[in-house]
């Protein structure tokens, strides 16, 4: 059982990783929420798939204005070491892992971020609600995605595919099976 982590979900703009366009942040310290944090982030490359507009209704327009990746990046950071002050986020980062469903695309996303915007990666931990959800539910479930698992958990009201409802999720899923 984990105690302490921060369930995080990106949305892109596009089929490139780098082109994040929001992120969510939960943060859970002692198996509680002490802190969430929502962004838009001007994408790179800067366009829209009419596909991704369809699944998380943002657009150029929304995020034209919006700050860059490193500037969000460093208010998540901060977040994180102002509930976890003992740790240097950045030399330390084993001691509280990030949590996503189907972490794979969300640390693709970070890592092709900060690969953009020429950031040294620190070797975040990932653990994946995904990955929980297949071994503990197995075929219990007709599928595996965030709003059938999340159901299954007992969350049921969220706008699904908004990076904070998403993470918001994401934390009660890893409450449960983590």
């Amino acid at each position: 059982m984990i105690n302490d982590f921060v369930a995080i979900d990106f949305e892109t703009a596009n089929n490139e990783p780098s082109s994040v366009c929001s992120v969510g942040i939960v943060i859970v310290k002692d198996r509680q929420v002490v802190d969430s944090f929502y962004s838009l982030i001007q994408p790179e490359p800067n366009y829209y798939y009419y596909f991704c507009q369809q699944i998380h209704g943002l657009s150029r327009a929304d995020t034209d204005n919006a700050p860059l990746f490193p500037s969000v990046w460093a208010d998540v950071e901060e977040r994180i070491s102002s509930v976890f002050p003992r740790l240097d986020w950045t030399e330390d980062v084993s001691c509280v892992p990030f949590v996503a469903h189907n972490a794979r695309f969300d640390q693709g996303c970070l890592k092709a971020a900060f690969k953009v915007y020429q950031m040294d990666y620190p070797d975040y931990v990932f653990l994946d609600t995904l990955f929980a959800s297949r071994r503990l539910f197995g075929k219990a479930l007709p599928n595996h995605r965030l709003d059938t698992v999340a159901l299954a958990c007992g969350y049921d009201s969220f706008t699904h595919h908004h990076a904070l409802a998403d993470a918001e999720a994401c934390a009660a899923i890893a409450l449960k099976l983590l």
